[in-house]
């Protein structure tokens, strides 16, 4: 995923759809110092411009500037370990083998259920002839949107992409409702407040607060250069934003600046790592 609830895209290419950031946590192990926010691209959030603002939301797209994601035939089946694989293709269908580093990767993928109630952030590895797989266990069949964040190596400026694909999980489907509107979310024993509501084509500050058994965590660790990475999923579309946090200390709170595209709901997934694992929360909100 790139910078700024990197919750990688409404930014330079998607400033005008989710958010806008300003800078990231600390620098990936060791910690060496503060990060400075690279170049907005991609979906990811950067000062907003015209140009930003006409791009539009990103992973609504299977193909854009001459690239497409192409997902190989896979038979994932819910429950069951599986692999993903696709590629990057360039104008002429051939397969892209170079790309600029985003928080120590080439590529980020996320993958997530059309019904918003599951979500994955993956790190797969990309062979010599630029085919990508990665392993992948989803707990529920149904329909689900393949998301790849990159930049493809070029002059410097190269814009970031944020690419979509639709994938099938096979198994008894039924589909759930968007979870209600929450303020609070429990995982593996942590608690995380979100703080602030997203305002439609206005910047809005979100800040998450980590506590475990009623105590701040303050050290927080560095997970892909930041000590939170932010995805918002719109529901009914599931356009993308992927915003990195504020420069800050290590906890118990990480803020960040996000600009909702559009009134409507959206699911915040928010990644942080501590005691060297990394965990999700999630909270669905409106922007009004």
């Amino acid at each position: 995923m790139h910078t700024g609830v990197k919750i990688t895209a409404f930014a330079a290419a998607l400033a005008a759809t989710f958010g806008t950031a300003y800078g990231v946590g600390k620098g990936v192990d060791p910690v060496v110092g503060p990060v400075v926010a690279p170049a907005a691209h991609g979906g990811h959030a950067a000062a907003p411009d015209a140009a930003a603002a006409a791009s539009g939301p990103g992973g609504l797209q299977v193909s854009e500037a001459g690239y497409t994601l192409a997902l190989e035939p896979s038979a994932l089946t819910a429950g069951a370990p599986g692999e993903l694989r696709f590629a990057i293709t360039d104008a002429h269908g051939r397969k892209v083998t170079a790309y600029e580093r985003e928080h120590g990767k080439e590529l980020h993928l996320i993958l997530a259920s059309r019904d918003l109630t599951v979500y994955r952030h993956l790190h797969p590895a990309r062979g010599a002839d630029g085919t990508w797989s990665a392993p992948v266990e989803l707990p529920k069949a149904g329909d689900y949107r393949a998301f790849a964040d990159f930049t493809p190596a070029g002059p410097a400026g190269a814009k970031g992409l944020t690419l979509g694909a639709d994938l099938a999980v096979a198994g008894a489907y039924r589909p759930a409702a968007l979870p209600a509107p929450s303020r609070v979310a429990e995982v593996d024993g942590y608690r995380v407040e979100l703080r602030g509501t997203p305002v439609p084509g206005r910047p809005s500050e979100l800040t998450l607060r980590v506590t475990r058994d009623g105590a701040p965590v303050t050290d927080l660790q560095p997970y892909l250069g930041a000590y939170g990475h932010l995805v918002a999923l719109r529901a009914g579309d599931l356009a993308y934003l992927h915003v990195h946090p504020h420069e800050g200390p290590a906890g118990p709170e990480v803020s960040f600046t996000a600009t909702a595209p559009s009134s409507g709901a959206y699911r915040l997934f928010l990644d942080f790592r501590h005691e060297g694992k990394v965990r999700t929360a999630a909270f669905t909100v409106h922007a009004h």
